[in-house]
C-alpha cells in the first residue's frame, strides 16, 4: 500500500464518519468513483486511474521482489480497493 492510501487508512481508522462514507462507497453503483470521492474530499487527491494503478504496480512490485522476479505474469492484478478494505476492518 503506498503512503497516501496509508495515511487514508490512518484517517479513517480515527474518524468514524469517514470510514463510515468510505464503506458506503461499497454499495455505490460506482464504489470506486466514490471511494475517490470520498478520499478527495478528505484531503486526499485520488483518481479512478491512480487507485486501479496502485494495484497493478503493487502487483508488479511482487514480480520484481521474487528472486529477480517471476519468470511469468500474475493471472489478476491486485485490488487496492479491496486491499483497503481488508486492512481498515483487519
Amino acid at each position: 500500500m503506498n503512503q497516501k492510501m496509508r495515511d487514508l487508512l490512518q484517517a479513517a481508522r480515527h474518524d468514524e464518519k469517514l470510514k463510515a462514507a468510505l464503506q458506503a462507497s461499497r454499495e455505490d453503483k460506482e464504489p470506486y468513483l466514490a471511494f475517490c470521492e470520498i478520499a478527495t474530499a478528505a484531503g486526499f487527491d485520488m483518481t479512478v486511474e491512480e487507485l486501479m494503478g496502485y494495484g497493478q504496480e503493487y502487483s508488479d512490485n511482487m514480480l520484481k521482489s521474487c528472486n529477480g522476479g517471476a519468470t511469468y505474469p500474475f493471472e489478476y492484478l491486485d485490488d487496492m480497493y479491496e486491499m483497503f478494505f481488508g486492512a481498515l476492518m483487519g
